[in-house]
This record gives structure tokens, sequence and C-alpha cells, in this order.
């Protein structure tokens, strides 16, 4: 099979891609990551309980934070200790990020520490509300109104969804942990997942084509100005939550800087992905509609339509990158810092670059994709493969 009949369209070809995609995912979810819990298999296990009550006798309010420890009774509601009750402690650290607050009625996630032979529970500690049903509820709904919606299409796109999740989660973090170059790394598996959504939404089509070659060309402008900028501005990368943190758990060998510019382009890959299928798609109902349409005439009409839709999607990366950190801004403003004083502090550097670099990459995408789909989609015709030309 040659490039031209892979790309003619094929729903046989598109069923068999998207199962092939969900069985490969579901492998890769059951794969170990290599890393362990640091405490003894079969030492504790986890459960939902109900909070019956709480003695707050000892807690201690400091204007919004709390000090001091909750006592609660709770009734397990699941595992093997499921009916028993059993006492513990909620100990509050006075910080209202970390700290949880339990009253009667709420259920919680909580750790058992069984004992020496394993035969009973020796301690109960709670790790905070228990949101497991929630989560189950969310996504749930959210498959069911994706699909619902869009159908089979809504289907392809749920598989993309779950293929990204296996591949960053089992794939990409435990290798970086590994040792493993990020930004390589990163790159690998961004060049992966846009293969495999691109196609699983298009199909095999000269549109997916069009697509994906837009999209890998914006992830790699992205790439190179994240690496440039980055240094520029001396990011260390420590800025991240929890960054600095790894360095200390024995992860010292993995670069902050390198980790910081890998996240830069994952994060702009979904919108990049998004705008490249926008005017490739465009370009095919043009090229539909119009038949006879010269190639400097479509990629005209490429460029219209990116420059239609540059302007929304940027501005979507703006509010995006920067509503996590609304917080921060308020607090150097209520403190009258001047504007200079804010643009140079390494955190609003870092979300600068990161909102920047990714909007350049949403604007090279434009014209990169609208140039390839105008000498993609008006390739000769062959008779021999009439869908070619037909299928957009």
């Amino acid at each position: 099979m040659n490039i031209r009949q892979l790309f003619m369209g094929d729903r046989k070809r598109d069923i068999l891609f998207a199962l092939f995609t969900l069985v490969i995912s579901t492998v890769v979810f059951f794969i170990p990551t290599g890393f362990t819990s640091p405490y003894p298999e079969g030492s504790s296990q986890w459960a939902k309980a109900r909070v019956l009550s709480t003695d707050n006798s000892t807690v201690k309010t400091i204007g919004p934070s709390k000090h001091g420890s909750q006592r609660l009774e709770l009734e397990i509601r699941s595992g093997s200790f499921k009916g028993r009750r059993f006492s513990a402690t909620n100990n509050l650290l006075g910080k209202i990020e970390l700290d949880k607050f339990f009253s009667p009625g709420d259920l919680a996630f909580v750790v058992i520490d069984l004992n020496a032979d394993r035969t009973d529970a020796a301690y109960v500690n709670v790790i905070d509300h228990y949101r497991l049903d929630a989560t189950i509820f969310l996504f749930a709904a959210f498959v069911l109104v994706l699909v619902g919606f869009a159908g089979w299409t809504g289907f392809k796109a749920l598989i993309s969804f779950v293929c990204s999740a296996a591949l960053i989660i089992k794939v990409l973090l435990p290798l970086i942990l590994l040792g493993w170059n990020p930004i390589v790394l990163t790159l690998g598996i961004v060049s992966i997942l846009t293969f495999v959504i691109i196609f699983l939404v298009a199909g095999f089509t000269r549109k997916g084509l069009v697509s994906f070659a837009g999209s890998m060309g914006g992830v790699l402008v992205t790439t190179l100005l994240s690496i440039f900028f980055t240094n520029l501005f001396k990011i260390h990368g420590a800025v991240r939550p929890f960054a600095e943190n790894l360095l200390y758990m024995g992860f010292d060998y993995i670069s902050l800087p390198q980790l910081f510019m890998a996240g830069i382009f994952l994060a702009s890959s979904g919108a990049v992905m998004d705008l490249s299928m926008d005017i490739s798609a465009a370009m095919a109902e043009v090229l539909h509609k119009h038949p006879h349409i010269t190639r400097r005439e479509l990629i005209k009409s490429g460029f219209n339509v990116g420059r239609s839709v540059v302007g929304t999607m940027t501005t979507t990366l703006l509010l995006a990158y920067t509503g996590g950190y609304t917080a921060l801004m308020m607090t150097f403003i209520a403190q009258g810092i001047p504007m200079a004083n804010i643009i140079n502090l390494i955190y609003v550097s870092a979300e600068l670059i990161h909102t920047m670099v990714g909007s350049f990459g949403l604007i090279l995408v434009a014209p990169i994709t609208a140039i390839l789909g105008g000498y993609i989609y008006t390739l000769p015709k062959k008779a021999e493969h009439p869908k070619l030309v037909a299928e957009p």
C-alpha cells in the first residue's frame, strides 16, 4: 500500500485503527511504572469512611486558618473492614491549602494500617475528603455527553482521551523519572498523540494528513522557541509546584529547566491540533465545493481562515494559562508593587513564556497548515485512485 492509498479514506480502516488504539491504550494502563510504595505490600489498605461525629475541642481558629486536631469517629463503608467503627485524628497545620476539616456526615478517604500479623487494623489515617465517587460520576457524565452528542466521532475522541492519559501517566512521567531527556521524550509522546488523535478524528484522509503535518510543524516551532526563551529568561524550572521536591526525593538528575520547557509545548499541543484541524477542514470544504480551485487560491483561503481563528485561540491560551495565577497577581496588585517589578518576577516571567511561546506556535501553525494543505490537497489526480481526490 502506497502513501496515496493510505490516505484515500476508508471507514473499515478507521474502525480498525480506533479499536487497535483502544486495545493498546488499555494494555498500557496496566503496565507497572516500576515505582512502588515504600511501605511493605499488604501492610495497609484504603477505604471509604463516614464521619459519625467530631470532637473539635482542641481546634483553635486564628484568622482564616485552623490549628490543632480533630478527633473523628468513623464508620468504614468499603473494603474488608466495612461496618467497623474506628477513632482517628485529623491534624491541622494551619495551612488552608493543605488542611481538611470534617463535619458529621462527610465521607473521608482513609488508609488503614494493619497490625504485625495483618489480621486487624492498627491505625486509621485520614487522608482527605472522599472524591472517587464524584470523579467517576463526572467522567461518566462527560462520556455520555460526548458520545451522545458526537456519536461515532465522539467515541473516537474518547479513545484519544484515554490514549493521551495512558501515554502521559504510564509512559511519559515514569520515563522522565528514570532519567530520560524530558524534551526529547515529550516531543516523541506529543508526536504519537498528535498522530493518534488527528487520524482517529479525521480518519486516514488528506484532511487528517494536512492537519497532522501542520500540527507537527507548530509543535516543532513551539519546542525550539521554548528552549530559546527559557534560556534567555534564565528560568530554572523550579517555579512549577512540587518541581523542587523531586530533587529532594532522589531525582536530582532530572533537569528542571528541561522539564519546564517540555511542559510548554505539551500544554500548547492541544490548541495547535485544534487550529490545524480547523484550517485543514475548511480547506477541504473549499476544495469540495470548488474542485477546480487553484493551489494559490486554496492556500489563500487557508490563510484567511487562519487569520480568523488565530485571534480567539491566542486569547484562549492567555485565559487558560493566567487563570490559575489570578490570586498571585491580586497579591502583587494589592501590595502596590510596580508593574516593572511584577513582570521581572520569575513566577510571572515563567507564565509569560508559557503564554507567549504557546501563542507563537498557534500563530505559525496557521500558515504552515495552509501552505502544506495547498500542496497536499492539489496533488495530481490518479485515475486508479479516484477516491483520493473525492475524499477530503
